[in-house]
């Protein structure tokens, strides 16, 4: 220690100054040229949202690949001195926000959503729900019921749809994609089941059908959820 005191008395002031700023540069220089090899990341199009994931390492990017729908397009980018991978493809809040539940819990990945300008002072309606002539039977289901058999669903895609104690959306939703709904429970809360598949395709396609439709819809890991009810029961009042 003594040694680099006196050699640096001993050196010119110019000569000390460049010792000084190239050791900076090794302490600090990693870090910068990791900020300012990737351009800043680009905003939203207009009604396209994006998913910014931390890191930009080979692995998570295969990774997101594998999981993510063959339409995303992803990017590695520099968002506020963070190092992104910034994921375009997404018509609406509601598949973004899906999406993102999604990587998270099925690869522990944190992604944040990024909206376009004009939808920050747009603020979401609810959806809007028809009267019908039907009424569903959404009660707790009865154990002494045969249909009542409740089993973890395999692997794949379920799409979820939220009816937040409103039954008759279980026949808007039958209604829309002309097809029967079941009853499921997912992180111990009941949801209705619009969809399960093993093709991420049609599960994404579900997922866009209801989303546009303003329904409270997520798609998470099928083998997380248990089947309540294959079908839900509709009769007529």
């Amino acid at each position: 220690m003594l040694e680099v005191f006196i050699l640096m008395k001993r050196c010119p002031p110019v000569l000390l100054l460049s010792i000084l700023l190239a050791a900076m540069e090794v302490v600090v220089g990693g870090s910068a040229i990791a900020q300012t090899r990737y351009s800043a990341c680009q905003p939203p199009n207009a009604a396209e949202y994006l998913l910014l994931v931390p890191g930009s390492a080979a692995d998570k990017q295969n990774q997101l690949k594998r999981v993510l729908p063959a339409t995303a397009d992803l990017t590695v980018c520099n968002y506020q001195n963070q190092v992104v991978t910034r994921v375009s493809g997404f018509s609406s809040l509601g598949i973004a926000n899906a999406w993102a539940q999604y990587l998270k819990e099925v690869s522990g990945f944190d992604a944040t959503v990024a909206r376009p300008a004009e939808a920050e002072a747009t603020k979401p309606s609810a959806p809007k729900i028809q009267p019908q002539p039907t009424s569903p039977n959404l009660a707790n289901p009865n154990p002494n019921n045969s249909a009542y058999s409740p089993r973890p669903l395999g692997t794949g895609y379920a799409v979820l749809v939220d009816y937040f104690d409103q039954p008759e959306i279980a026949a808007q939703v039958r209604q829309l994609l002309s097809q029967d709904v079941g009853l499921v429970s997912y992180g111990q809360k009941p949801y209705l089941l619009a969809g399960y598949t093993t093709n991420q395709t049609t599960a994404n396609a579900t997922l866009q059908t209801l989303s546009d439709r303003g329904f409270w819809v997520m798609l998470v890991d099928s083998r997380r959820v248990v089947l309540l009810k294959p079908t839900v029961m509709i009769s007529a009042e």
